[in-house]
């Protein structure tokens, strides 16, 4: 099968994130299997989902500064043979304050992916056909969902967490080598790059502010969007608890509960790719949070194993045109000079009010229960994303839905 030049490039992309999403799952099932071994501690393993927004908290303020003026794609090269690198050290480490070092720089390397991911696909892929390449990255997104953890399984069975973890590290290395034969889109002046200093970060944010006033609406729908997703996060955080203790779902129950949801996202992540432009971006967008807000609503207040697969497959399902939605959106609306700076801010408010709501949902349900805690976010979050919906279907915004160039990109050259 021919391949279309034009896609040739945006494939290669693709194929090398979606290699180092299966990683990201095979790191996660081994990581969490080698501290428990380690420690034989719940609470430390439960340390390594607080490791990643607390990182982001302190990098993020900075990373944006550090990425806009430099190659977005070496960044992201540099990015997967770092955690190539550590992953691979990990086996090595007798005891869990090295674990937890290295788990840091391997959070650092990671805060620095997703600002210049985020700037090189709206760099690379042409805007007409970013809704359908968000779409396939869902695809594949939702596909590493369910491969990672069975690869990762597997591997431990027949080896060990040790060769696991050094296997793992050779999909960061291959995604990195396929970066190579990507063309370097931007013209960086070595000696323009200005110093990384407190000025220049004040300075950024500054950039990222006048950003924000300049074009409200865009903020909105973007930070309405991060907070429909705190929602979903703090209901997540508290997931294994709520099914095995408030529902009484037996670990293989919840083990399946994950492995149909997975399949869930990948169903509307293939049938979202083969039929995204039949779909408005707007549609895409309201569909996506409306559905997987009612997902989340019959989750909380499920009483079976069946119930749970209901809400679960439903959530999984219009997950994935929510999230391909926004990030098309977000691609098409801000420009490419300031976008590292700017998803380096949003990551951070994003973690602060992530560490919030995680220790908030904790006291809560020791004060009152988990079931009327989890029932309580699933309404606030539907009323949160019909408010959102009907910001998004404005009739007077409906330039900022354009999926062409017909509508010029929102530039704000400083």
């Amino acid at each position: 099968m021919k391949i279309n030049k034009k896609w040739k490039d945006p494939i290669l992309l693709l194929t090398s994130i979606g290699i180092s999403s299966i990683g990201d799952f095979i790191y996660l099932v081994a990581i969490n299997i080698i501290v428990y071994q380690l420690t034989g501690s719940a609470a430390a393993v439960a340390g390594l989902w607080i490791i990643g927004p607390l990182t982001n908290i302190a990098t993020k303020f900075w990373t944006g500064s550090f990425i806009e003026y430099r190659s977005k794609r070496k960044v992201m090269m540099g990015s997967y043979i770092i955690r190539a690198v550590f992953i691979f050290l990990i086996p090595f480490s007798s005891n869990m304050a090295v674990i937890y070092g290295i788990l840091v720089i391997l959070n650092v390397a990671k805060a620095f992916f997703n600002p210049s991911s985020m700037t090189y696909i709206a760099i690379l892929v042409p805007k007409e056909k970013r809704k359908r390449f968000n779409s396939i990255r869902s695809f594949a997104s939702s596909g590493a969902f369910i491969v990672g953890p069975a690869i990762g399984g597997s591997l431990i069975l027949l080896t060990s967490v040790e060769v696991t973890l050094w296997l793992n590290a050779l999909f960061f290395l291959i995604s990195a080598i396929l970066l190579l034969f990507l063309p370097e889109k931007e013209n960086i002046d070595k000696e323009t790059i200005p110093k990384m200093t407190i000025a220049q970060v004040i300075g950024d944010f500054t950039v990222v502010q006048k950003f924000m006033i300049n074009n409200k609406y865009i903020s909105f729908v973007y930070l309405g969007f991060i907070m429909i997703m705190i929602f979903t996060f703090a209901m997540d955080a508290q997931e294994v608890v709520f099914t095995q203790r408030v529902v009484g779902l037996s670990e293989f129950e919840y083990s399946l509960l994950i492995s149909i949801t997975g399949i869930g996202s990948v169903v509307g992540a293939l049938l979202l790719s083969v039929f995204s432009n039949k779909i408005s971006l707007r549609y895409m967008i309201t569909i996506g949070v409306t559905m997987m807000t009612i997902g989340y609503i019959i989750y909380a207040v499920s009483w079976s194993f069946t119930s749970i697969v209901v809400g679960f497959v439903v959530l999984g399902f219009f997950n994935v045109f929510l999230n391909a939605g926004i990030m098309t959106f977000y691609q098409n609306n801000v420009s490419v000079d300031i976008m590292g700076r700017v998803t380096s801010i949003y990551d951070l408010i994003q973690s602060i009010i992530q560490v919030i709501f995680i220790l908030a949902i904790g006291i809560a349900a020791d004060l009152v229960s988990l079931r009327l805690t989890i029932i309580t976010l699933a309404l606030v979050m539907f009323i949160s994303s019909i408010t959102f919906s009907i910001l998004v279907l404005k009739p007077n915004k409906k330039s900022f839905y354009q999926e062409d160039d017909s509508h010029q990109d929102i530039q704000m050259h400083i």
